[in-house]
């Protein structure tokens, strides 16, 4: 075959062919091709990321918590972008009132507005100036709904607080948070009232209370009212039913006591059975003892009902599922009493040996894990006071004036202390904890118990510097307090000794009392004569539910303070 080949097209050569193939249009055809293609993928992109559907791509790419920061992801980088997400956010009592759902750390909030509806104070500045800052001004059933939550040192009127306080401010329509710092509260912004309290208290019993002075604070206002009702507890006494007798106001059923550097937790009857689990706890003394002991049964009624197992000698109520046992033993002085002829003190008139224990009870004391005790008002009624087998002193009882008295009742109370404590911590079979309650303030004002003494028409706590002081409540806490720390001197078992001090605090309840409303009489007299004689009263007693109950708030801290971390009780 000759080379090169004849062309297979008849007609055609090969160079022919090729010019044909290579050169179909002009460069600039294609040009204009590839640029419009270019533009139209460029239009399809805008359309994609514009809205409406503009968000939804948004999203994909940037995810939804960058929508917002949208223009600072341009100009910010990636690390402050994240300390933004992660941070807590501040809010500004403005901010929180154009905005009522906001979380408010408050912490960071100060006191800028003297005259508006909202100041909002730090831990810190609700304890500055005088100690203790009690509530000035409470809310009145009428005006409840219209108080400010304006908080200071002289003059504050809190309503809606809750168990972990914070308060409602009706003029703005905002709650916030008064109080230690954690946890953050949740609010509903839709209906304005705090979530259960159950979902903001789940570790508020371990809120900076380890070693915080229980003792000096607040009384505020709680709208989310008691822990239980008159009508919910059967054990409770008629004299202490304060509604069922007819007593026609309910706020000093709401305010609780806010230590000044932590919170006191609401009482959890629960944790509280389980806390105590397989124990018995003992209140020893006088109708006040009773008073707190149907207080805690109250409480714990709501979760369970209890079992009487009690005697003349003891009364036992005894909770199954826990074996747990509330004992209450009376002991008028908590030393020893007899009614033989002594001296020149006749059969019939109570002696006193203030240096012997009440032996109707020490034999029992083993077999307690805490005890609580209560005394002190009985020294205000007859007696006679030995000391050594020698008639010291008397009250209401001295034939011979010209025999002088060694010791006052104020004096024999200093050392009923002393002997009742030292004789349960030197105990050779005694391990258990306990707990002296402080003498409770009576509120009788222009007279004493028996002579005219009133607390009628008291229906709020007292204002600072409005209270009435009571020299002999006074004198007697103060020697209460002496035979205390002397008897801590003795110890020499493995027993603990506390003292509850709740005497200053609760010197500002004189609203806490039955007052005229002690019984359930539809004609009893319930206001002062035609010459301001005050009706027949108790103004020792507390009211149930009341500011009774917040005695076993504090003796449960304090049994949790002692035992929540052990799996069992010293021994």
């Amino acid at each position: 075959m000759a080379w090169p080949p004849k062309s297979v097209f008849p007609g055609v050569g090969i160079g022919s062919i090729s010019s044909t193939l290579v050169l179909p249009r002009k460069v600039s055809s294609i040009a204009i091709f590839i640029g419009g293609l270019a533009l139209f993928l460029f239009l399809g992109s805008w359309l994609l990321i514009s809205s409406p559907i503009g968000t939804t791509v948004q999203v994909y790419f940037l995810g939804a918590n960058d929508i917002d920061n949208n223009n600072s992801i341009k100009t910010k980088p990636h690390e402050e972008l994240t300390k933004i997400r992660r941070s807590e956010l501040i809010v500004s009592p403005t901010d929180v009132k154009s905005n009522p759902g906001s979380v408010v750390n408050d912490t960071t909030l100060k006191e800028n507005d003297t005259k508006g509806s909202n100041v909002v104070l730090s831990p810190s500045q609700l304890s500055s100036g005088a100690s203790p800052s009690f509530l000035s001004q409470p809310p009145n059933a009428s005006s409840k709904l219209d108080s400010a939550a304006l908080v200071n040192d002289s003059e504050a009127k809190e309503t809606d607080q809750s168990s972990s306080h914070s308060f409602h401010d009706n003029s703005s329509g905002i709650k916030v948070r008064v109080g230690n710092p954690t946890p953050v509260e949740s609010f509903d912004s839709k209906s304005e009232t705090l979530l259960p309290s159950s979902q903001l208290q789940e570790n508020s019993s371990s809120i900076n209370s380890g070693s915080c002075d229980l003792y000096h604070g607040r009384w505020l206002y709680d709208s989310s009212g008691p822990l239980y009702t008159n009508d919910t507890c059967p054990v409770l006494t008629q004299m202490q039913n304060c509604q069922g007798n007819g007593r026609p106001d309910k706020d000093y059923e709401n305010w609780r006591w806010k230590p000044t550097q932590c919170d006191l937790p609401r009482f959890d009857p629960k944790k509280f059975l389980e806390l105590m689990r397989g124990k018995t706890l003992a209140f020893i003394g006088d109708s006040v003892a009773r008073n707190q002991m149907e207080s805690l049964l109250c409480i714990l009624w709501q979760v369970e009902v209890p079992k009487n197992r009690g005697n003349k000698r003891m009364q036992r109520w005894s909770f199954k599922s826990t074996s747990v046992n509330i004992v209450r033993i009376w002991s008028s002085w908590l030393v020893r009493q007899t009614s033989e002829p002594l001296d020149f003190s006749p059969a019939g008139v109570v002696k006193l040996h203030l240096d012997a224990p009440d032996d109707g009870f020490m034999d029992l004391v083993p077999g307690f894990d805490v005890v609580v005790l209560s005394s002190g008002h009985w020294f205000a009624k007859q007696s006679v006071y030995i000391l050594n087998n020698e008639i010291v002193g008397g009250q209401l009882w001295w034939p011979d004036k010209n025999r002088p008295k060694k010791i006052d009742n104020i004096e024999a109370f200093g050392i009923s202390v002393e002997t009742i404590l030292s004789a349960l911590g030197t105990h050779p079979n005694y391990t258990g904890l306990t707990i002296v309650r402080s003498y409770s303030p009576d509120h009788y004002e222009g007279g004493a118990w028996n002579t005219g003494g009133s607390c009628t028409g008291k229906s709020s706590p007292a204002l600072e510097g409005h209270l009435v002081e009571n020299g002999f409540t006074n004198i007697m806490h103060e020697k209460q307090v002496m035979g205390f720390n002397k008897a801590i001197k003795k110890v020499t078992n493995h027993s603990k000794l506390k003292l509850m001090d709740i005497t200053e605090a609760f010197s500002y309840r004189h609203d806490g009392h039955p007052g005229p409303y002690r019984n359930p009489d539809p004609n009893k007299i319930t206001k002062r004569g035609p010459h301001g004689e005050p009706p027949p009263q108790d103004c020792l007693h507390w009211c149930m539910p009341g500011p009774v109950d917040t005695w076993n708030e504090i003796v449960f801290e304090i049994i949790r303070r002692e035992f929540e971390d052990t799996a069992t009780f010293p021994v």
